[in-house]
């Protein structure tokens, strides 16, 4: 019975240990991916602002293509938006919050299973016929410190998923 008090109480010592730790780990997150796509900023930027046209590049859209998708607002002003519905990729509403033509596209992301928001931005850098393509993402996991431990985990959880839109995006764009 004493060594079961003895597990017991390290067990408990662990989590408060990881609970406070968790405390002191950044609440935001950063991730970035960038690539370079053989087309114009003019050509490339109505692949993004357009919301519609990211079924054609985006990586989600790849994974469930059953995903159910509507639309609002007029295609590629800021506000429009896109709200989906997925078993597998989750439900969220993506909306435009800046546009500058040919150079940034910036949107918001809300996660309704985690009542959580993101940014992310798409900016486009022009040089010689090619255009360099850098998708970041942004956000906040709050105070909760176990979302912290998240914070940290974002660039191994969401990079790869950017990555592979940006060579989704570049394979149309260089057909």
């Amino acid at each position: 019975m004493a060594a079961l008090k003895k597990i017991v109480f390290a067990i408990l010592i662990l989590l408060t240990l990881i609970i406070v730790f968790g405390y002191f780990l950044p609440s935001e997150y950063r991730v970035q991916r960038s690539i370079t796509i053989n087309a114009s900023a003019d050509n490339i930027y109505p692949q993004v602002a357009d919301l519609k046209q990211w079924r054609n590049w985006g990586v989600w859209y790849q994974r469930d293509p059953d995903m159910q998708v509507e639309f609002s607002g007029e295609s590629a002003p800021i506000g429009m938006q896109s709200s989906w519905q997925s078993v597998s990729e989750g439900d969220g509403i993506m909306t435009i919050s800046a546009l500058e033509p040919g150079q940034s596209v910036t949107y918001e992301l809300y996660f309704s299973a985690f009542d959580m928001t993101s940014q992310g931005q798409l900016t486009f850098q022009e040089s010689n016929g090619q255009t360099l393509v850098t998708w970041i993402g942004t956000g906040d996991v709050g105070r909760n410190p176990i979302n912290r431990y998240f914070a940290l985990a974002m660039d191994s959880l969401i990079g790869p998923d950017l990555q592979q839109g940006l060579e989704n995006l570049k394979g149309i764009m260089e057909d």
